[in-house]
């Protein structure tokens, strides 16, 4: 309890830190925008940030400079999210289910099941239900997304069980992200649901605080799961979607010229990242083994049947009627 304390109070700190600077100072030197960001800076959505702060900082000629603070440094996700609500952070990149505690229907974009690859899970940001989220979370809480993400196709991990069908996870101590959709997931199959922010995932796999978690193949790379997982299990149970989030009245202030030339950069980026990602990915299960995992090819059929039948009526009133069958027929 002690170590959780003082990391709470780092955080915090860090985070009146960044307050007392403000996330966009003008000074003689230009514009200072912080980016905070809960992944570790090998991965490739901590690499976009980097490309994009380069290519800013060319096309202002120094004007503009993006600093960029990876692996949780200023908090948790609510931590920076609640600071780029509050103004003290420009700019946070976080999945939609997480954004959910901020605009429940938001949740729906990464539900279980819902996209049937990354292609279709893209078409969500032209969609007009998206738009109509993206006007809401502006009215209701001041941000604004800028740009939909892919982070990847998310597997199980398991540090001693095999696990073949949704059988073999009764009981299974599940790590979550602190997200109710989540939560709903692990229960339909069983599992015990257990929140952990990320950042302290790799310590609470490692002491056997939990039996296993789910993410991505870069994220659990880039993370260094596979150090304490023995198994991957091929459940590919979210096709997620990450977003860009930035401080509407912070982004208004902006001159034009430079508004334009951020969300320029961003979808550069934003365009390197889910290719470097989607490469990775196709990679990545191979480099895993290499390095020790056993990999297993569940009976998928079994993870999805319980998710479909018992999350879509669950959310119905959180989601809005007729929302998951809209974006499910993109």
């Amino acid at each position: 309890m002690t170590s959780l304390t003082r990391r709470g109070l780092m955080a915090a700190t860090a985070i009146a830190g960044v307050g007392i600077a403000a996330p966009t100072v003008l000074r003689a030197q230009g514009t200072v925008i912080r980016w905070g960001e809960m992944l570790p800076a090998t991965h490739p959505q901590a690499l976009m940030i980097d490309r994009i702060a380069a290519t800013v900082a060319e096309q202002s000629d120094g004007r503009i400079e993006i600093q960029s603070f990876p692996n949780g440094q200023l908090g948790s996700g609510k931590d920076m999210m609640d600071s780029v609500v509050s103004g003290a952070l420009a700019m946070t990149t976080d999945g939609a289910a997480a954004l959910g505690s901020l605009l429940p229907q938001l949740s729906v974009i990464e539900a279980p099941y819902l996209w049937r690859d990354a292609a279709h899970m893209a078409k969500v940001a032209d969609a007009p239900v998206f738009a109509k989220m993206n006007d809401d979370l502006v009215a209701q809480r001041g941000l604004k997304m800028l740009a939909v993400t892919y982070y990847g196709k998310r597997h199980l991990t398991t540090g001693t069980r095999e696990v073949h069908t949704v059988a073999d996870m009764e009981g299974f101590k599940l790590r979550v992200p602190p997200v109710d959709t989540f939560r709903a997931m692990a229960e339909a199959w069983g599992a015990q649901a257990t929140p952990i922010n990320f950042t302290e995932l790799y310590l609470a796999l490692s002491q056997g605080a939990v039996d296993g978690q789910e993410n991505p193949l870069p994220t659990i790379a880039s993370a260094k799961l596979n150090e304490v997982q023995k198994y991957l299990v091929l459940t590919g149970h979210i096709i997620t979607p990450r977003l860009v989030i930035a401080n509407n009245d912070w982004l208004n202030g902006l001159e034009e010229a430079d508004r334009e030339i951020l969300e320029g950069a961003i979808a550069e980026a934003v365009a390197w990242q889910d290719a470097e990602l989607a490469s990775q990915e196709a990679s990545l299960q191979g480099t895993l083994e290499q390095q020790g995992m056993i990999v297993i090819d569940p009976n998928v059929e079994s993870f999805r049947k319980p998710v479909l039948e018992q999350l879509p009526p669950k959310f119905v009133d959180k989601w809005g009627e007729g929302t998951w069958d809209a974006l499910a027929a993109l």
